[in-house]
C-alpha cells in the first residue's frame, strides 16, 4: 500500500519539503556569504569592510537585499522580452535541484538517488544557458561578448571536471553521493582527496572556473566588459544572478566535500556539522582566491584547461582505472 500524500514517507512530500528547505538554506547562506566575502575583501585590502549597519556590519547584506528588491525592473530598448526575463530565472532554478542529492548527513536525504552525481552535473550544466540568454536577449554588445566567453569557458572546464569526478566514481564504484561518502572513513588519510590529490586539485580549479569566480570571472570582467552578460540587469534580475552564483558555490563545495573530503565523516562532531565545516572551508578558499589573485587573460584561461588540466585529468583517470583493475 502506497504511503499517504500527507505523510513524510511519500516521495512527493519529501521533494516539496526538501525544496522549501533548500530555498531557505540558499537565502540564508546568500546573506551570510555576502557578509563574509566583504569582510574577507576588507582584511585582504587592509580595511575593516562592513562596519556600521548592525554589530560588525552583520545587517549590511539585509539592507543590500532590501535595496535590490525595491529597485525598478527596467528592460533596455530592443531587448527580447522573453529571453531577457527567462535568463535570471534559468540561472537560479536549476541550482536549487542540485541541492537535493547532497549528502548533508547519513539520515538527511531529501532525494537520495543512485545517480545523484549525474543529476547534479546535468542541472549545473544548464547554468551556462542562462548566461547565453542574458547576453543575447539584452541586446548589448558587452552582454553578448560575456555570453560568448561563458560558453567557451564552460566547455573548456567541464571536460577536466567530469574526468576528475569519474576518477572518484570509478574508485568508489558508484554514482550515489551517499554511497561514495560512506566508503570513505572519518580520518583524512581515508578520504579520496588525500588518496588522489591530483583529481581534487583539478576539481577545485574547474569548480572556481565553472562558477565564474575570480581569477576566472572573464564572462563578467568589469574592467573589460562593464558587467558582461548581466550589464543590462538591475534590481532582482541582477539579484537572481548574484544569488545563483553563491548557490553554485555552495553546490560545488558540497560535491567536493562529499567526493574528496569524506562528507559527513569525521571524529567527535555530528555528521551534518562535519559536512558544513568542510563546505565552508572550501567556500572560504574560493573567496580568498578572488581577493588574492589577479584575473587571467582569456587565452590563459583556455590554455590552462586544454593544455594542462585536461591532459592531467586523462592521465589521472587512466591511472585510477589501472590501479582499480589490478586491485580487482
Amino acid at each position: 500500500m502506497s504511503p499517504d500524500l500527507l505523510s513524510f514517507d511519500h516521495p512527493l512530500t519529501r521533494l516539496v519539503v526538501g525544496l522549501l528547505c533548500v530555498f531557505a538554506f540558499v537565502g540564508l547562506n546568500g546573506l551570510v556569504l555576502v557578509w563574509v566575502e566583504r569582510k574577507v575583501a576588507g582584511h585582504v585590502q587592509l580595511r575593516p569592510g562592513p562596519l556600521h549597519v548592525g554589530p560588525y556590519g552583520l545587517l549590511q547584506p539585509i539592507v543590500d537585499a532590501v535595496k535590490l528588491v525595491g529597485k525598478q525592473l527596467a528592460m533596455p530598448a530592443g531587448a527580447d522580452k522573453y529571453l531577457y526575463w527567462a535568463a535570471p530565472l534559468l540561472a537560479f532554478a536549476p541550482v536549487t535541484v542540485c541541492f537535493l542529492p547532497l549528502p548533508f548527513d547519513p539520515d538527511l536525504a531529501p532525494m537520495r538517488l543512485n545517480i545523484g552525481l549525474v543529476l547534479i552535473l546535468a542541472f549545473s550544466g544548464l547554468g551556462v544557458l542562462s548566461l547565453i540568454l542574458a547576453g543575447w536577449g539584452s541586446n548589448n554588445k558587452w552582454g553578448l561578448l560575456g555570453a560568448a566567453r561563458a560558453v567557451a569557458q564552460s566547455v573548456a572546464y567541464e571536460v577536466p571536471l567530469l574526468l576528475a569526478v569519474m576518477s572518484v566514481a570509478i574508485t568508489a564504484g558508484s554514482l550515489d553521493l551517499y554511497e561514495i561518502t560512506g566508503k570513505q572513513g572519518g580520518w583524512p588519510w581515508q578520504w579520496y582527496g588525500v588518496q588522489n590529490p591530483l583529481a581534487f586539485f583539478i576539481f577545485l580549479v574547474c569548480a572556481v572556473a565553472e562558477t565564474n569566480r575570480a581569477p576566472f570571472d572573464l564572462p563578467e570582467a568589469e574592467s573589460e566588459l562593464t558587467a558582461g552578460f548581466h550589464t543590462e540587469y538591475s534590481g532582482m534580475g541582477f539579484g537572481l544572478f548574484f544569488l545563483a552564483e553563491y548557490a553554485n558555490m555552495i553546490v560545488v563545495s558540497g560535491v567536493a566535500a562529499a567526493l574528496f573530503l569524506g562528507g559527513w565523516q569525521g571524529p567527535f562532531l555530528s555528521g551534518i556539522l562535519w559536512f558544513l565545516v568542510k563546505v565552508y572551508a572550501i567556500l572560504l578558499l574560493m573567496i580568498w582566491m578572488r581577493w588574492t589573485y589577479p584575473r587571467v587573460r582569456f587565452d590563459q584561461l583556455l590554455n590552462l584547461s586544454w593544455k594542462w588540466l585536461t591532459p592531467l585529468a586523462i592521465i589521472d583517470l587512466a591511472l585510477v582505472v589501472i590501479i582499480k583493475g589490478i586491485g580487482g
